[in-house]
């Protein structure tokens, strides 16, 4: 049996109350990624073009810091990655932790929360943060049946 961490970066606890359950219908281990700087309810202001959420996800190159490290991720066959869809990809601080690790030979299977889109390009966004890793879409706010069948995935 494979080890499995489910890591998450959570804005408003939504996606964080997912990874929980997902965690515990899987088995897995529970890592919160946090931006070394925490976001105010201003930075995550998508209306406002110069909020740091807005500057961020129009700047391909932004990187931003992460509050700790997950440790030995060599552990780890299975990661399950979560978080909320931004601009149709995922946070830029999603790509900062997949770079931030070694994850050859690693199966990511994503799962996030949405007010209304899917993944939208966040794979193809991704994959290149996490070479020679899988990385599958799973599921966007998925229900017990969909958390199921992300545990399937592993």
């Amino acid at each position: 049996m494979s080890k499995k961490l489910v890591a998450y970066f959570s804005a408003s606890g939504k996606t964080a109350a997912l990874a929980k359950k997902l965690a515990d219908a899987a088995g897995a281990d529970l890592y919160e990624i946090k931006p070394a700087v925490p976001y105010t309810t201003a930075d995550l202001n998508w209306n406002n073009k110069q909020s740091r959420s807005s500057v961020e996800m129009s700047d391909p190159a932004s990187r931003p810091a992460l509050a700790g490290t997950v440790g030995d991720i060599s552990a780890y066959d299975t990661i399950y990655v979560g978080f909320p869809v931004w601009w149709y990809i995922a946070p830029t601080i999603i790509n900062t932790f997949l770079e931030s690790c070694d994850l050859s030979g690693k199966k990511i299977i994503l799962f996030a929360t949405s007010g209304g889109s899917g993944f939208g390009k966040a794979a193809e966004h991704l994959r290149p943060s996490a070479p020679g890793a899988e990385i599958l879409e799973g599921k966007v706010n998925p229900s017990a049946d969909g958390i199921a069948a992300l545990v399937q995935m592993a």
